[in-house]
């Protein structure tokens, strides 16, 4: 089974539910995980599938519990060849940025050298009101794959 890291960037909780959600049904499943609310870079371990759920703020920033791990990303060297990640990003589309904050990590990671699983999941708040289902349906169309 997998170990996988989730990093979780929220402001209002709905990403850390997304999180909370996700990672009940992957343990129940038999995969470890474990969540990180203020991810520290250098805490997560490459061999790890990383998975990150974000929210976004302001005028697509990311959340302030994230800042300093998406600045420790802008400032990685070496490349993260062999890390394997997914992401999710929840938004609203009635904002200039939607999923400012996820489409700006997710583009990192790959021009770091992350490996992308599959493509970002994007969540929108003015069309669904319970992005945890959304998630989950989602997991469950790849989580066999870690």
């Amino acid at each position: 089974m997998a170990q996988i890291d989730i990093v979780v960037g929220t402001v209002y909780g709905a990403a850390m539910l997304v999180a909370e959600t996700l990672a009940a049904q992957l343990q129940q499943a038999g995969h470890e995980c474990q969540i990180f609310d203020e991810a520290v870079l250098e805490d997560l371990d490459p061999s790890r599938f990383l998975l990150v759920i974000t929210a976004t703020t302001g005028q697509g920033d990311i959340p302030p519990n994230l800042q300093p791990f998406a600045a420790a990303l802008a400032d990685r060297a070496p490349y993260m060849k062999g890390w394997r990640y997914a992401l999710i990003a929840l938004g609203d589309s009635s904002y200039e940025h939607f999923c400012g904050a996820g489409r700006q990590l997710d583009g990192l990671l790959q021009e770091l050298g992350a490996r992308v699983l599959l493509p970002r999941l994007e969540i929108d708040a003015t069309v669904d009101d319970e992005p945890e289902k959304v998630a989950l349906a989602w997991l469950t169309g790849w989580e066999n794959t870690l």
